[in-house]
């Protein structure tokens, strides 16, 4: 049986569940606004929604995709009652998360975030090409026309900006000074690049699609700014075999076994940019006739 850990409405979700379904696969998905009970039925543990039940030891494999697992918790009027019972409660839906977490899975709630920070740290160790890069709290020593700004906690998606709809926060560069300082601020060189590449990786294998967005103002600093009118012109590349390599030790430096990697290609070299572990690869898989979400169903 596998889980699915996901958002009621994942387009990626459900493409993998199609091919689920052809392969006769079973799966239980969870979405994110259901909570669980933790229960007990002849000595096994069973996970209980409005919505779905299951065994846990009848679960062989995971796929965190989005969301995560909720679980209600009981409240007592008695502080001390309830200060023991709160935790009691903590080490029962531990030991639930941990146990999902050790069967055969592609990503893991724990780590579906990673800091940026310490990823190109990290990648440079490994010998990585990355653009310089540095905290500040103003633009008195920032180059104006080659530095780009960027979120510290990578790919941000603003939810709440509207009710149902969600936004995101772009590369930019930075153009002009700004008076006085502002929060600690992740600035980048900015890379003339000759094309981008997305990567997807799963379990020691990488695909990859080139992404010539350079030529277009709108795509040129951050492609994730689609020209609908005029799309990119996007291709299947093959990465080096050294690179290759260098993004499986990267990956299981943070226990990785899936996720979506950016480079920028300059000459001869490649700058790695980000790892994004739930990254979209659906764009990519049709484009490239890669079949990824085949191949994420083959695998669970």
């Amino acid at each position: 049986m596998i889980l699915i850990i996901s958002q009621n409405n994942e387009i990626t979700t459900t493409e993998v569940i199609k091919e689920l379904i052809a392969m006769g696969k079973k799966f239980h998905r969870v979405h994110e606004d259901e909570v669980f009970e933790i229960k007990v039925q002849q000595k096994r543990i069973v996970l209980q929604s409005a919505r779905s039940i299951f065994f846990l030891d009848e679960i062989t494999s995971v796929w965190y995709r989005r969301g995560g697992l909720v679980f209600k918790r009981l409240k007592y009027n008695h502080t001390a009652i309830n200060l023991n019972m709160n935790e009691t409660q903590h080490w029962l839906e531990d030991y639930v998360r941990k146990t999902l977490e050790s069967r055969k899975h592609i990503n893991k709630e724990s780590n579906a975030h990673i800091n940026k920070l310490l990823v190109l740290d990290k990648a440079k160790e490994l010998g990585f090409d990355v653009p310089d890069y540095y905290l500040a709290e103003n633009t008195r020593d920032v180059e104006i026309g080659n530095t780009v700004i960027k979120t510290i906690n990578g790919n941000v998606m603003l939810e709440e900006i509207r009710k149902n709809k969600g936004g995101f926060m772009y590369t930019s560069v930075v153009d002009e000074h700004e008076e006085g300082d502002f929060f600690i601020t992740f600035f980048q060189e900015k890379i003339e690049k000759d094309f981008e590449i997305r990567t997807f990786y799963l379990n020691g294998q990488c695909w990859s699609m080139a992404i010539f967005s350079q030529n277009d103002e709108q795509t040129k600093v951050d492609f994730r700014k689609y020209n609908k009118t005029r799309p990119n012109r996007n291709v299947p590349y093959i990465l080096p075999p050294h690179i290759e390599a260098k993004i499986q030790q990267l990956m299981n430096c943070f226990d990785l076994n899936c996720g979506s990697l950016d480079f920028i290609k300059k000459g001869d070299q490649y700058y790695f940019l980000e790892i994004n572990p739930i990254g979209q690869f659906l764009g990519m898989s049709h484009t490239c006739n890669y079949s990824l979400e085949q191949k994420i169903a083959e695998y669970l």
